[in-house]
């Protein structure tokens, strides 16, 4: 097959390169050349999809399917489907499963779980994609294919407070400094290996059955928030000093955390995989996060460059643990 991936070089989409290469696809990566990840038996087409008038490169090819990593508005659809319509036989976009519905009626989630958040942009922006792509498949027959990652890490650390791209709580562990942990760290979450997530989603790349439906593709492994922090810890070889938290306290104190925390990881969520099992026969995720965390971390402390302590963050973090105190 011959694939496009608009990204392909990221946190997640790297190891789905990767595998899509190793599973003998012709695969084309279209970037700005800016990311130092070398995808060996993968060609570039270096562009801005966001410049679409300077890609004559990406016009002059069909494709089996294509794939954006990195769209999140409407706008970009817009774009996409101009680009692509009559172009390629299907069109996956990422989107995410913080989309599903903010609070939950029922803690189960399925695909079918109503798509509504209104507590942070980036799920608004996201559904309105969504929203967008169906109304082409309904009305154009444009062939999309709709993919929601949960929390999915490789390169970063997935937690909820001073993670993902920042080492702000992983260094405070290592320093034996106080962190947070939302609410009483009893609620439930899937993290989630790129690796993982590449085995059902290359599963997924050419599957003309797919075409229509979304997936969610996550982990069936579920741990306390207070799990995931202390298998952290484990891995840095330290014990944690949790400071627990309410989480409407924290984005009181800081509401630039409303997104990331009662938007997304504030309570339980189980997910149901059925879908992707299914239409991907053998899918199954098999790196508990106790071995994946060691190998995020094992990279990170190989590569102190990617080890960003973001000021801001560490002051937000601070100022919490004071507010909490009383000081």
């Amino acid at each position: 097959m011959k694939v496009l991936f608009i990204g392909g070089t990221g946190n997640i989409s790297t190891p789905s390169s990767r595998l899509a290469v190793a599973k003998g696809m012709d695969l084309y990566l279209l970037n700005r050349g800016k990311a130092k990840v070398d995808i060996k038996g993968a060609q570039s087409i270096i562009g801005d999809i966001n410049k679409p008038d300077e890609l004559e490169e990406l016009k002059k090819h069909e494709w089996d399917v294509v794939v954006n990593w990195i769209a999140f508005t409407p706008d970009d659809i817009e774009r996409d489907i101009e680009l692509f319509k009559g172009k390629t036989k299907q069109y996956i976009f990422i989107s995410s499963a913080s989309c599903y519905q903010t609070p939950l009626s029922y803690p189960v989630i399925t695909e079918s779980t109503p798509l509504h958040n209104n507590l942070w942009d980036y799920s608004q922006g996201k559904i309105q994609c969504e929203d967008r792509l169906q109304k082409a498949y309904r009305e154009e027959g444009f062939p999309i294919t709709i993919v929601r990652p949960s929390l999915t890490y490789d390169t970063v650390i997935p937690i909820a407070v001073g993670g993902f791209d920042k080492f702000n709580t992983a260094q405070r562990i290592l320093e034996g400094k106080e962190i947070i942990v939302h609410g009483d760290g009893t609620s439930l979450w899937t993290v989630t290996h790129s690796d993982d997530f590449a085995k059902g989603f290359v599963g997924l790349l050419g599957l003309q059955t797919a075409i229509g439906h979304a997936f969610h593709i996550t982990s069936d492994e579920v741990l306390t928030w207070n799990m995931i922090y202390k298998i952290l810890a484990d891995a840095l070889g330290k014990e944690a000093k949790v400071v627990h938290i309410a989480s409407d306290f924290i984005c009181k104190v800081e509401p630039s955390f409303t997104g990331t925390l009662l938007a997304d990881k504030a309570e339980s969520v189980l997910f149901d995989n059925t879908k992707i099992k299914t239409f991907v026969p053998g899918f199954k995720a098999t790196i508990p996060f106790s071995e994946g965390i060691k190998r995020t971390v094992k990279w990170l402390l190989e590569h102190p460059e990617h080890q960003n302590i973001d000021e801001g963050t560490e002051a937000k973090i601070e100022n919490v643990l004071k507010a909490y105190k009383g000081l």
